[in-house]
């Protein structure tokens, strides 16, 4: 909810439309409202906001002595954590002059009490490329490594992707402050990541539309099922790493183990 927070803490949604028509801007800005309002009336209900006649601010302080409460109370809050600086905001530098443009009144994009929602991207059913690509950038990490670079003073230096309205376009942490903020990022053990609503649940009566399938078995009366991708497959889709083809000859490799104790390992 802050320019001045990253990297920190987010929500990211993704939002499947079936076939109609297309929203408008003034559609666009009451779903926005509207999820402002909720979510703000929640997190004040949990003590977690503060509002009052002029602003409104997130307010978090763990009872508890526990480091960790405090590294993320620290960074809902846009505050540091560790260092001579705890308690204040990071140091940001401005370099463009700052701005107060509003977005076109055609343009899919609505902002809301410091929530953005942009509708301006889609792609049809047969788009399965297109449809991969929009699901890489939502599902990616919290920061671009490109964008760190080190002062002399050995300070880290996040640049941003665009700059924001008042001209922000870096922000300057030392490593003990980056490290809290990306601590702040680590999940406790055992919380679900992913949460999955409308038609993506496995329960969903039109997740068939959506997710894909193998094609239809050569026997009649054998229902196709849903395509689920191996862990070899996987590890050449995100690290580009292809177990499956011998680095020598070119030829296909089968799996036949996979060895995990060190020691074994060390033997081989």
């Amino acid at each position: 909810m802050s320019p001045h927070a990253v990297p920190e803490r987010g929500i990211r949604c993704k939002t499947l439309l079936l076939a109609g028509e297309p929203p408008t801007r003034e559609n666009l800005d009451v779903l926005t409202n509207t999820i402002a309002e909720r979510v703000a009336r929640y997190l004040e209900k949990a003590g977690y906001l503060v509002r009052d006649a002029e602003s409104s601010y997130l307010d978090y302080s763990p009872e508890e002595d526990d480091a960790m409460n405090n590294i993320v109370g620290a960074s809902v809050t846009y505050r540091l954590a560790f260092g001579p600086n705890a308690g204040k905001k990071a140091l940001t530098l401005q370099t463009v002059p700052a701005s107060d443009k509003q977005a076109k009144p055609n343009e899919l994009v609505s902002k809301q009490s410091g929530f953005s929602l942009h509708a301006g991207v889609a792609c049809k059913s047969n788009q399965r490329k297109k449809l991969e690509r929009l699901c890489r950038y939502i599902t990616r990490p919290a920061i671009a490594n490109e964008r760190l670079s080190l002062a002399r003073n050995g300070d880290v230096i996040v640049g941003l992707k665009t700059a924001y309205d008042d001209g922000t376009t870096h922000v300057v942490l030392s490593p003990m402050e980056f490290m809290g903020r990306l601590a702040a990022l680590v999940p406790r053990p055992g919380i679900n990541l992913t949460r999955v609503h409308g038609v993506f649940p496995p329960n969903s009566k039109l997740r068939k539309h959506v997710v894909p399938v193998k094609p239809a078995s050569e026997k009649k009366g054998k229902p196709a099922k849903a395509y689920v991708m191996s862990w070899a497959q996987r590890l050449k889709r995100v690290f580009a790493i292809d177990i499956e083809m011998c680095e020598k000859c070119g030829g296909p490799v089968r799996v036949i183990a996979c060895i995990e104790d060190p020691e074994v390992i060390g033997r081989s």
